[in-house]
């Protein structure tokens, strides 16, 4: 038995690709800050910098290809529609998601990179106070959207009430 390609199925698997592609690296991140600080402190600029690069060249371009199918999967399909509350809340998180990665972490990587090379600059080897406790706002909202980008995932798979 051969399966159906069609455009519908083209969509669901660019919908897929995308969230596998935009967000499974912005996981890695979580791994990526700890072991720079316990390899060498002097790391830990080029981690914002990827970061930074992660979210601008994979997060950001794969939200516009999930927003783009999941809008043309609902408009093609009959039996689910932009009224359902899977539907209201997955489009609720994905706006969430961006205005996050725009309006929070692309900027904040980036001023956590100038931080930390302005501390290392000093000479010291050290990340100031205020450096630590802006990487420790980051990590706590990147968990946050972990958990979202999660609770998106199982809403599309489980469609309560539907």
């Amino acid at each position: 038995m051969f399966a159906t390609v069609d455009a519908y199925s083209i969509s669901v698997f660019l919908h897929i690709s995308a969230v596998v592609i935009g967000f499974g690296a912005t996981y890695a991140e979580a791994l990526m800050f700890p072991l720079a600080m316990k390899l060498d402190k002097r790391h830990v600029p080029f981690v914002h910098r990827l970061g930074m690069t992660i979210n601008q060249r994979l997060a950001t371009p794969a939200m516009v290809v999930i927003l783009a199918t999941g809008i043309y999967q609902v408009a093609d399909n009959d039996q689910i529609g932009f009224g359902d509350a899977w539907v209201s809340a997955t489009f609720a998180i994905l706006i969430v998601l961006g205005g996050l990665l725009g309006g929070y972490f692309v900027p904040t990587d980036r001023r956590l990179a100038e931080m930390a090379e302005r501390d290392l600059a000093a000479g010291s080897g050290e990340l100031s106070a205020e450096y630590q406790a802006g990487a420790k706002r980051i990590a706590a909202v990147g968990s946050l959207a972990g958990i979202l980008v999660l609770a998106a995932i199982f809403l599309m798979v489980t469609k309560p009430g539907a």
